[in-house]
């Protein structure tokens, strides 16, 4: 990220499909081609662990830090790999909403999937399987082990399990796997067809000089294979049961701050172990992805403790963490760890001196830039350095014009209409803020789609705090069209932000 260049943020669920839900399939290597048209440099997603109904189908909130979601496998895709037949991915009624009905796609593709697992088991050569699980066996077999115990155990969370197979005694564990281990070859199954599928995507993305964004959750959910395997790691009781969990005091978002519920680190441990789980997350990302973004940068530094017996975030107390000397052994391992350093919030200076000792680029929301009449404040464009990220907003965030029409005060439009020099209406003020982070010196500036495409609040990915309709916003095939390539191409160039790659292609 050293040149200037801009990116779209859209998360590979809010692609078109027929199956319900976006995915690795046709309509992903479109977008690609509709950003290389754009002349942008960076797709950014949100995470893609596995996300389900019981978390609130948040990527933030897995059931686990490595594995895929695998309910963003294409099945027009894997007909091509012979593990489906055309018939078999004829799509349900209930999978034609606008909008992701996760409990439909999942009921759709669990049968999808266990066809084609049928099928992968009659084929004759499984090399590339193999040496898949073998070069992933450090968290593979533990995840498949932990879903195929889920299914067998009814869903529990297992610390509910039977104290031997909740405690990993081994001779528990082994009698599961051989009971279970149908269930678990299915599970390394998908995860293989996802790394196929994945890879195929990327080595497009390549070709079409478009790197990827990733994006890093700093918390694990408790009722994951992370906490049942590396149980030491976390801040648990004898029950092994949270004592104290995550959140952020009260904000911008909620008087109340955000109460995760997360488990929290042992960073004693950790530092203990030279970080040994964190360095195999961040490199397991890192060949997921070109660059990754870490959600929650501060926890690194500082985290919010709350008590588990708390409802709310109200009465947490800060807690310092090692970020100097956990990032010192990141990078001895990778020089140039290519990190975002997600800094929003409550960003203290010591926050801060670790961003410049590392030099990792920070973010600045335009979204954040009008409600003080501060002409300095931290998210005007013209009080940015060269390293950082900025956004016209994020998934936390309304859209642009959700947040023009619903929630901006008349101060704030005020000071948006000064800044700018001249009024402007809500039907194109999307694209004076994509203009205003276009031309700022900030070197990569990426835009949600949602704002490419100038939708209001019911585009919205996220509401904080909120558990329901979240995640769901979908792309229709219409809204992508060469009209808006240009346009959003024809600023790229003339704020010198043109993939370089695709202009000397062109040339």
């Amino acid at each position: 990220m050293k040149k200037r260049g801009s990116g779209i943020l859209f998360h590979i669920t809010s692609l078109p499909s027929s199956f319900g839900i976006g995915d690795l399939g046709p309509w992903a290597y479109t977008f690609v081609d509709f950003l290389a048209e754009a002349k942008q440099a960076y797709w950014q997603i949100l995470p893609f662990n596995p996300t389900a109904p019981a978390f609130g189908n948040s990527p933030y909130n897995s059931y686990s830090a490595f594995a895929c979601n695998p309910l963003l496998l294409s099945p027009e895709l894997m007909v091509r790999e012979g593990l489906l037949a055309e018939e078999d991915i004829i799509p349900d009624k209930r999978l034609r909403s606008k909008r992701v009905d996760y409990n439909s796609v999942v009921a759709f593709k669990r049968k999808l999937f266990q066809t084609a697992f049928q099928r992968f088991k009659e084929s004759k050569d499984k090399s590339d399987y193999e040496k898949f699980c073998k070069e992933n066996t450090s968290w593979l077999d533990d995840l498949a082990l932990f879903l195929a115990l889920k299914e067998h155990f009814q869903k529990r969370v297992w610390s509910d399990w039977p104290l031997d197979v909740r405690d990993r005694r081994e001779e528990a564990l082994e009698a599961m796997r051989k009971a279970l281990h149908e269930d678990m070859e299915r599970e390394r199954f998908l995860q293989y067809v996802f790394i196929t599928q994945w890879s195929a995507l990327r080595s497009y993305c390549q070709e079409k000089g478009i790197q990827i964004i990733g994006d890093i959750p700093v918390y694990v959910n408790y009722d994951s294979v992370d906490l049942w395997t590396h149980p030491e790691l976390f801040k648990l009781d004898q029950k092994k049961r949270p004592y104290a969990v995550a959140g952020v005091p009260p904000g911008n978002f909620s008087a109340t701050g955000q109460l995760w519920g997360n488990p929290l680190y042992r960073w004693d441990i950790l530092k203990e172990r030279e970080y040994d789980w964190w360095v195999q997350r961040v490199d397991h990302n890192l060949r997921l992805f070109d660059i990754v973004r870490i959600d929650h940068f501060r926890g690194f530094v500082g985290y919010w403790e709350i008590p588990a017996t708390e409802n709310n975030a109200v009465n947490g107390e800060w807690k310092e963490a090692p970020a100097e000397d956990f990032f010192r052994v990141l990078t001895e391992k990778n020089p140039h760890l290519p990190l975002i350093a997600e800094d929003l919030g409550i960003i203290t200076p010591d926050v801060r001196e670790v961003m410049e000792h590392f030099a990792f680029p920070g973010m600045r929301v335009l979204l954040f830039a009008f409600g003080e009449d501060d002409p300095m404040h931290p998210y005007l464009p013209h009080t940015y350095e060269e390293n950082c990220v900025v956004y016209t907003g994020t998934h936390d965030n309304n859209t642009v014009r959700g947040w023009f029409k619903r929630e901006a005060k008349p101060a704030e439009k005020k000071r948006v209409f000064r800044y700018i020099g001249r009024k402007v209406s809500k039907k194109d003020i999307h694209w004076e803020f994509i203009r205003l982070a276009m031309q700022s010196v900030a070197k990569t500036a990426i835009i949600p789609m949602q704002d490419v495409l100038g939708l209001g609040e019911e585009a919205r990915m996220n509401l904080p705090a909120t558990g329901k309709g979240n995640w769901e916003w979908r792309l229709l095939p219409e809204q992508i069209t060469s009209q808006l390539a240009k346009k959003i191409s024809d600023m790229t160039e003339t704020y010198g932000r043109a993939c370089s790659s695709f202009s000397s292609r062109k040339n």
